[in-house]
């Protein structure tokens, strides 16, 4: 008589987050041109083209600026304790074995790298130790750290020390080097220039834009919470009340502080305050807008059957989220980098093609899933985890 394997069921909703978080990262990268800051001259564009480029600009960030990213990390900590659950069910421990996993991560991170200078599977990779650290802790405990590194610790310094001594002055990375070689290889360098600039002074000045930003505590923070989530099955059904709490408080949270962070600029002169200030009030913005996000999506895939018929379709493409991130780094660097066709667009150009790229990817996503249970990078990353 053959025991029973136990293990948890994959949740539908969460391929359903992740499939609109690598949507709204694609869609965001293409108007960025992947990290390339170059656009053609507008000045002969019609006004409506100007008026949708500006529209396009300032409502995709304004939804999906930070948020994605957001969703995305939060899945990682969730995905994190779906794999060591199981494996504790069934009498292992998972610890080292992810170690070896967010080695491969690390791998998978810098081939992206090699033609896409934001990428960040790398930091993940680094970032992602805190789940082997803390998720043999106490829910309580968990909480409290991942709050505390929601909380930008080092902003909170910062502003405090600001406020106690007039003479202090942040510490800054001098990136601007690492950004102006990245610069000059999108604008002028062959594929393996790329490649070497990438590795490099590109995977640096990434890194450190990360944590200038505050990004490299908020994800810390999110993987935890995620983990969390799984903790308390929050993605389940019958958990929609917790989420109904969570949309309460994003919702009341989200506009004083995003009303603070658009105020206090005109109100502080100190740029130690001011900086740090700035990122606190974000960071913490973007998670409230967040919160909205995933609630309202989780409510609609779970009540409306309109609607879950509409995020059910993403679920194939969720499936594929690292398949899917990483080829549309490819296909972009082509698209609008030297070594590949330099295509220069314009910002409502260059949506269109972004939602090129995702149709192309998702009826790849369509096809493969229908005949394999794992993405190809996504089995490659499995079996690669339980070599041995």
């Amino acid at each position: 008589m053959t025991e029973t394997i136990k293990k948890h069921a994959r949740v539908d909703v969460a391929d359903v987050l992740r499939g609109f978080a690598v949507l709204a990262i694609i869609l965001l990268h293409s108007i960025e041109h992947f990290n390339f800051y170059s656009f053609p001259d507008t000045a002969g564009q019609s006004d409506w083209l100007n008026f949708t480029d500006k529209a396009i600009w300032n409502g995709l960030f304004f939804a999906f600026g930070g948020k994605a990213y957001a969703i995305f990390a939060m899945l990682f900590g969730f995905s994190f304790f779906i794999q060591h659950d199981n494996q504790r069910m069934r009498g292992k421990d998972f610890r080292l074995r992810f170690c070896w996993r967010l080695l491969i991560l690390f791998i998978i991170g810098n081939i992206d790298a090699c033609f896409f200078t934001g990428e960040i599977l790398v930091m993940y990779a680094l970032i992602g130790f805190v789940l082997v650290l803390t998720c043999k802790l106490p829910t309580k405990w968990i909480i409290a750290l991942s709050a505390a590194c929601l909380l930008q610790p080092v902003c909170i310094y910062q502003i405090i020390r600001a406020l106690i001594s007039p003479e202090y002055t942040i510490a800054t990375i001098n990136s601007g080097p690492f950004w102006a070689e990245t610069f000059w290889v999108q604008t002028e360098g062959s594929f393996l220039e790329t490649v070497r600039v990438n590795l490099w002074e590109g995977q640096l000045a990434s890194l450190a834009w990360a944590w200038e930003h505050g990004r490299i505590f908020q994800t810390a923070g999110l993987f935890m919470a995620g983990m969390l989530i799984g903790r308390a099955g929050w993605f389940n059904r019958e958990h929609l009340g917790a989420w109904g709490r969570a949309l309460a408080i994003a919702t009341l949270c989200y506009f004083p502080l995003s009303g603070l962070d658009n105020l206090a600029p005109d109100y502080i002169d100190n740029p130690n305050i001011k900086t740090p200030l700035h990122i606190l009030l974000s960071s913490l913005a973007n998670l409230s807008f967040m919160l909205m996000l995933t609630s309202g999506i989780i409510f609609g895939y779970y009540r409306t059957q309109r609607f879950s018929r509409l995020l059910t379709a993403l679920i194939p493409y969720g499936k594929m989220s690292m398949t899917n991130y990483v080829t549309q780094g490819i296909i972009g660097s082509a698209i609008y980098y030297h070594w590949g066709f330099y295509t220069r667009l314009g910002i409502t150009g260059s949506l269109l093609v972004g939602i090129a790229i995702f149709i192309v990817q998702y009826i790849f996503c369509r096809f493969w899933t229908g005949r394999h249970s794992h993405g190809p990078l996504e089995y490659i990353w499995k079996r690669a985890t339980w070599i041995g």
